[in-house]
């Protein structure tokens, strides 16, 4: 029979980019499962990260932000993120404090009351304004739409990240451990290790470098031997130019990208790490459906 627990299921972090989803997911799970940066569409995968607790267990899905698309990569990655509010128990409207409340949370707020699971907002970085702007922004907040509980969370400042777990698990039903207890998320480890190169060259890139980065890891094989996992990986862009930056002089940005991206690695893995990255040019490849789900972009691989 399944160890069944007080409360057990699946809940969905939805919100505009940036609003802290991914932040908030490393700091529940407490350890490293999503990449993080302040580019819009980091975020490129449904991620699922496994919060275990003596009396539930909260499987966390962490989405894209859900934004105006102006190409394919993202309309895949809205459609990968609305996709995630139909077979969750709850749905977490993550909205950044520090932020305006506007137009891009009314539009997500519209899909998140279509949603039948159970709805949670959460007001995230509220370690960036003073309690009068907090409260302010939470009540424009709760107008957006009916939500079943309300929360103010840092994960920066690891302020009522308890309370907001609470919250959640307390709308989900009885159940079993859908995952091991020792397993914080079910990504597999060749999309973790692309994902961990691409945040390092979010990291040190600007203007339209960042959107046109996609990684995919070509071989990876460890050596018993030595401790040591040999990784082969290809940093693709959309033109020439943009080789030339993330090569850097003289190879200079790639092999940043490489050094800090192996601390990253080594922790992920729990052994030495032999990375061999390549930049090479895929025109166009954000315009192009198939490809980006050879990436697993949107939906995963």
């Amino acid at each position: 029979m399944a160890d069944e627990v007080a409360h057990s299921g699946f809940a969905a972090l939805v919100g505009r980019p940036n609003a802290g989803k991914s932040t908030l997911v490393n700091a529940l799970v407490g350890s490293k499962v999503a990449i993080v940066s302040d580019k819009p569409q980091t975020t490129r995968h449904r991620l699922r990260a496994v919060l275990d607790r003596d009396d539930a267990q909260i499987v966390f899905v962490d989405t894209p932000g859900l934004h105006k698309p102006i190409d394919a990569l993202g309309e895949e990655l809205n459609r990968s993120a609305l996709l995630a509010l139909e077979d969750v128990d709850v749905v977490c409207m993550l909205v950044d404090a520090s932020q305006p409340v506007g137009r891009g949370d009314q539009w997500v707020a519209a899909h998140v009351e279509r949603s039948p699971a159970a709805k949670v907002l959460a007001l995230t970085k509220v370690d960036l304004v003073d309690e009068l702007e907090m409260e302010r922004q939470l009540e424009e907040a709760m107008n957006l739409t009916a939500f079943n509980a309300v929360v103010n969370v840092s994960a920066v400042d690891a302020f009522n990240l308890d309370g907001f777990a609470d919250a959640v698990a307390e709308l989900l039903p009885p159940g079993p451990r859908y995952f091991p207890r020792d397993m914080p998320t079910d990504q597999p480890v060749e999309v973790m290790i692309a994902e961990f190169v691409r945040e390092k060259v979010l990291l040190h890139t600007f203007e339209e470098i960042p959107h046109a980065v996609g990684v995919a890891v070509e071989d990876l094989s460890f050596n018993r031997k030595t401790d040591t996992t040999a990784i082969y990986a290809v940093v693709y862009v959309e033109r020439d130019s943009q080789k030339g930056i993330v090569v850097g002089k003289g190879g200079s940005m790639i092999k940043r990208v490489g050094e800090e991206a192996r601390v990253d690695l080594e922790r992920l893995l729990g052994s030495k790490v032999w990375l061999d990255l390549n930049v090479k040019v895929k025109k166009d490849w954000r315009r192009d459906a198939a490809q980006i789900r050879r990436f697993g972009y949107g939906e995963g691989l």
